[in-house]
């Protein structure tokens, strides 16, 4: 991290995030609801996770990118909240570089992951809806592994480039990062670098990652409610369209929110505004995606009551007492 064109400068070991410091008179309450939003989101998460992989009935690749997405989110949450947590808990801030930069690669890895996962959701509901007879052909064990896997591959490899860069700039002061995780553009803002270049690829990679996802998922649901008006039936519109409007209520605010923190300038204006989206998008939508994407389906509801009912009952078969048939 060093350079030797700094002289003599101290280069920076740690930051302090100030986080929602800037409230102390709420901060107890803060930590009880981000604790809340925590434990509802990692339970309701796994549980998805748990049934898709459980229940043979669901095993097609809806319910497979949807088991990816509550994998995902769980890891999500869980790189930024603990952390969240422990500093409204201890008012300690500190936060070693190396452990930064850490917290920054997985934070966008999986965002970018996200973005990508979303997208291949909404082909694979394309595919089913708009051109189902060839639908298993498209969508085999291998095509489903390859579209998971490249999502998650490519988040990675992204992050990895960001990441791989900003371990080549020089920090050497300030060290207060103005948010509640470590994020790019603090980070950048913070380097005695110039920041121009960095922008350049962010907004690149931004434009590659965030906004062309979001083009595909509207093209795709634009054809899906295309289809959607040719049903025949009243009842099985009100349905479709009651799924794909909270699907793309979703997708469009996680969008929505991403392209505004990362593709417009920060300002001072805009920058308490960009931490409120931040907790949109790394806090709330891994907190409702199980509930739209997951818990409103009747497949998914059946499985539960199944193995709430097996939990409650035992494993054990019905003692009949009466000696009835």
């Amino acid at each position: 991290m060093a350079n030797p064109e700094w002289g003599n400068e101290t280069v920076l070991t740690e930051f302090i995030l100030v986080g929602f410091w800037n409230l102390p008179e709420l901060q107890t309450l803060l930590f009880l609801l981000f604790l809340v939003i925590y434990i509802v989101t990692v339970a309701g998460n796994i549980l998805i996770f748990a049934l898709v992989v459980a229940k043979q009935h669901l095993h097609t690749p809806m319910y497979f990118f949807l088991g990816n997405l509550s994998c995902l989110e769980t890891c999500y949450t869980s790189t930024i909240l603990p952390k969240v947590l422990a500093s409204l808990l201890t008012g300690d801030r500190t936060i070693l570089f190396s452990l930064c930069l850490t917290q920054f690669y997985f934070v966008c890895s999986l965002v970018v992951t996200e973005c990508l996962l979303l997208s291949v959701m909404s082909y694979d509901r394309y595919l089913a809806i708009c051109n189902p007879m060839p639908y298993a052909a498209h969508m085999s064990v291998r095509a489903c592994l390859q579209l998971a896997g490249g999502s998650w591959i490519g988040g990675f490899l992204c992050s990895g480039i960001l990441t791989l860069s900003i371990s080549q700039l020089t920090f050497c002061g300030p060290n207060i990062i103005d948010h509640f995780f470590c994020d790019f553009i603090p980070l950048v803002n913070l380097s005695c670098n110039d920041p121009h270049l960095m922008e350049t690829l962010a907004l690149t990679l931004s434009f590659l990652f965030s906004l062309v996802p979001f083009l595909l998922i509207m093209m795709s649901y634009i054809c899906i409610i295309a289809t959607i008006l040719r049903i025949p039936s009243t009842t099985g519109r009100q349905k479709a369209f009651s799924t794909c409007s909270s699907h793309l209520i979703v997708v469009s605010i996680y969008y929505a929110t991403l392209l505004i923190v990362y593709m417009f300038p920060t300002t001072d204006i805009l920058s308490n505004f960009k931490k409120v989206l931040s907790v949109i998008y790394t806090v709330l939508t891994p907190l409702v995606n199980p509930l739209i994407y997951s818990l409103r389906n009747k497949e998914v509801q059946e499985a539960l009551r199944k193995a709430c009912r097996k939990f409650m009952l035992g494993p054990c078969e019905p003692v009949n007492f009466l000696g009835l048939k």
